[in-house]
């Protein structure tokens, strides 16, 4: 934190470069995107109960101690307003024994609260979980409703999206916009789409606007909400969706035929096998959105070891003071001009 900006922001250029390099890959990099301080929308707090209450915080590197926050330069402050009602919520909702796991996100319609590890949710429970938990347009603990104030809702594009519960989403509004430009800059013009690890549509639903998007994704209940944005917001071209474990069951070449763009945003461990289906089926057009570059360059090899060239590469900082670090980049076959 005591580096300057332009020195975190070479720092963080060079391990993407550094990736590429390990497999002898070029490195046309653009200038990264930053996110400012305090605007981090999600987060995951824990909390544990005390001798003398509760003890909300964050977990020490690789470690179960938790150390408690007062104050944090990353996060959005409104979430930092929840920690006396989280404090309360771990007092009554955990037993001595375990730890509670708290997922903030701060949505435009407010803050809604996932928690689990807490105690069953029996009928005195439930009964004293609302008046405490004020901050929240929404409570849901483990998988079931305590109650709802508001909707939480998100603009995604054009559409606004209720999320699922502690569903993921990009970290701050910021980065969030420079993945989706960038996305659409790779696949101008492409008259049909497969969007593969979409979660509740972060790009299947701006690129919408233009071109039909086949959605792809294991987790039906974010295909749900990206059905349901989709099917409430007008001016949209097509969006189909598909519940499919890509790790497992990777879409097939013969299944690539009638797309002329792929978007692919995998988790960590990046789509190695993935990745090999889509080069064998030669689709003109690659927007590939990665959390790892180690991964992505592992993933990026595949691609120009068959003929793809990889474009340009965008690094996207919603990490500050961390390691890590996000891009998107455009692949396309020179003889095809996309």
């Amino acid at each position: 934190m005591h580096a300057s900006d332009p020195f975190v922001a070479a720092w963080k250029a060079d391990v993407i470069t550094n990736a590429l390099a390990a497999h002898d890959l070029p490195t046309p990099l653009r200038l990264i995107l930053s996110s400012a301080p305090r605007t981090r929308r999600r987060a995951t707090l824990a909390g544990t109960r005390t001798k003398k209450g509760a003890l909300v915080g964050f977990h020490a590197r690789r470690s179960d101690t938790i150390v408690p926050i007062r104050d944090c330069t990353l996060l959005h402050p409104s979430l930092l307003e929840t920690l006396p009602a989280l404090e309360q919520i771990t007092r009554i909702g955990a037993s001595r024994a375990a730890t509670l796991a708290f997922a903030l996100t701060l949505t435009d319609t407010g803050i809604d609260l996932r928690v689990t590890g807490g105690k069953p949710l029996d009928g005195p429970l439930r009964a004293a979980l609302p008046p405490i938990a004020q901050p929240f347009i929404r409570l849901t603990w483990e998988d079931e409703p305590v109650f709802i104030e508001t909707p939480p809702t998100l603009t995604v594009g054009p559409a606004r999206v209720t999320p699922p519960p502690g569903a993921f989403l990009q970290a701050t509004p910021e980065g969030e916009d420079a993945l989706q430009a960038a996305v659409a800059e790779a696949t101008q013009g492409a008259k049909h789409i497969a969007d593969l690890f979409c979660g509740l549509g972060t790009f299947a639903l701006p690129l919408s606007r233009n071109a039909p998007v086949h959605a792809v994704e294991a987790a039906p209940d974010l295909l749900a909400a990206l059905t349901q944005a989709s099917n409430h917001t007008s001016g949209l071209k097509p969006i189909t969706t598909e519940a499919r474990d890509l790790f497992r069951r990777p879409l097939l070449p013969d299944e690539f035929t009638k797309f002329d763009a792929v978007v692919i945003d995998p988790p960590r461990a990046g789509a190695e096998a993935q990745t090999h289906e889509i080069a064998k089926a030669q689709i003109p057009t690659i927007a590939a959105v990665s959390c790892n570059p180690v991964t992505f360059a592992r993933d990026a090899k595949i691609l120009t070891d068959a003929g793809y060239t990889l474009e340009w590469v965008r690094p996207v900082d919603q990490f500050r003071w961390s390691p890590h670090v996000e891009l998107a980049a455009k692949f396309s076959l020179p003889h095809i001009q996309s």
